[in-house]
């Protein structure tokens, strides 16, 4: 229980390092394509696309990450977001820095 908990935990971390989330992801798009269409906009240098181990499909929602600022704010100013005639819902990821952990002391 405590592994899978921190497995979690760091997916959760790490998501936080993606720029852009995004949902409504047809069923029939892959990351590669993701990525491709994607790359309009600036250099992707990961798209992550979760899958359902029961299903085996992916769950329609995916996380981008851009080289620069100046590339998220290119995907941003774009009105709206068609792949396979569905419209995608985009959201910023907001990035958090880290707070210094208190010692065990205080």
């Amino acid at each position: 229980m405590a592994a899978a908990r921190a497995v979690r935990e760091a997916g959760r971390r790490s998501r936080r390092l993606f720029d852009i989330f995004v949902a409504e992801v047809p069923w029939t798009v892959s990351s590669k394509e993701l990525k491709e269409y994607f790359s309009q906009f600036g250099s992707v240098q990961r798209c992550q696309l979760p899958f359902d181990r029961d299903t085996g499909f992916h769950r329609r929602y995916c996380w981008i990450k851009f080289s620069t600022p100046e590339e998220v704010q290119n995907v941003l100013q774009k009105d709206s977001h068609i792949l396979e005639g569905s419209k995608l819902a985009l959201q910023q990821q907001i990035r958090r820095r880290r707070s210094p952990r208190k010692s065990q002391s205080e």
